[in-house]
């Protein structure tokens, strides 16, 4: 069963796994991709430490991308890297024109030029708004945006400013543009993917259900602590830019009586160790140095599974 996403990507389920940064390696993108769905490589994915800069970032990027090419023939796409000043797009889109990546996943930022560049050598675009607006949908629509994900509260990591859930959001956006619309957030079975199909979206967008996947290097605690846990056991609380949300670690204690002191963005964001506190905890598992983030989807995983049985349980109606 084909739709508007498949063709577009030339995939054979419309499921796209979310980069995840550095949760992501050559393994785990290319069984997405060999399972049918759109494997994607997060920034610094496969990697066993940070990059020094972002030039380094790059050329790790460019060996993982010639990593997942040993490992499938399908198509997957990679995103573009951008640093606080979004001026870093145009050495990572060269490197992805000269890669020979198909699909180009577009965080936030909309310029006319990396659109017009990307187009300009076949290249499919995903686009995703940190918070998605019917506005910014639009102008991502007007520029060039073959496929737009919008991104529900419901998703882990970096939330929305907005708190509008993930079943609110997707008719909205899905209702505002011509070009397909891809739910993400907060989905973890069939059910949510049947739920996102029936609001408008033409594909799903899954992160936290692919942290458990047996190819993804984040640590193995993390993954068992997923499995074991359920959206009751998550944390929310204020920092930079919005909020995160957070499965019981050791620093979640000090993060709730912050938060409920009324603590500041900026001081709850040094607490919790900024960005850093995600790579110590959920990829080299220190819980004394950082938190689990994650959707509210968790409730529905039950097991750590290849990636193929992930896209298969998740795309068990587009079997003909």
């Amino acid at each position: 069963m084909n739709n508007r996403v498949t063709k577009i990507l030339n995939i054979r389920y419309p499921l796209i796994q979310a980069p995840l940064y550095f949760l992501t390696n050559a393994e785990l993108v290319a069984a997405v991709s060999n399972a049918g769905g759109l494997g994607t490589l997060g920034p610094h994915a496969g990697q066993e430490s940070l990059p020094g800069s972002r030039y380094v970032a790059l050329d790790r990027m460019r060996e993982e991308i010639r990593k997942v090419k040993k490992l499938t023939s399908k198509p997957f796409a990679a995103t573009v890297l951008n640093g606080p000043d979004m001026g870093f797009w145009r050495p990572t889109a060269e490197m992805l024109v000269e890669e020979g990546v198909e699909v180009v996943l577009i965080n936030e930022l909309l310029e006319a030029e990396i659109f017009d560049f990307l187009k300009s050598h076949g290249i499919k675009i995903l686009y995703r708004a940190l918070t998605p607006t019917v506005a910014n949908s639009k102008e991502a629509e007007r520029l060039g945006a073959d496929i737009i994900i919008a991104t529900g509260f419901d998703e882990g990591g970096t939330v929305p400013t907005r708190v509008i859930g993930t079943f609110s959001i997707v008719p909205m956006i899905a209702d505002s543009v011509k070009v397909p619309v891809i739910a993400a957030g907060g989905i973890g079975d069939i059910r949510g993917v049947r739920a996102a199909l029936a609001l408008g979206a033409e594909g799903v967008y899954a992160g936290s259900l692919f942290l458990t996947a047996v190819e993804n290097p984040a640590a193995e605690k993390v993954k068992r602590l997923i499995v074991d846990s359920t959206a009751e056991d998550l944390l929310l609380f204020r920092t930079l830019p919005a909020y995160y949300r957070t499965l019981p670690t050791d620093l979640t204690p000090a993060l709730a009586e912050l938060d409920a002191q009324g603590t500041d963005r900026d001081a709850m964001f040094k607490a919790m160790n900024g960005y850093h506190s995600l790579w110590q905890a959920m990829r080299l598992g220190n819980f004394d140095q950082g938190i689990v983030s994650t959707g509210t989807g968790i409730s529905v995983i039950k097991s750590i599974r290849p990636a193929a049985e992930i896209v298969s349980d998740l795309m068990q109606d587009f079997n003909e």
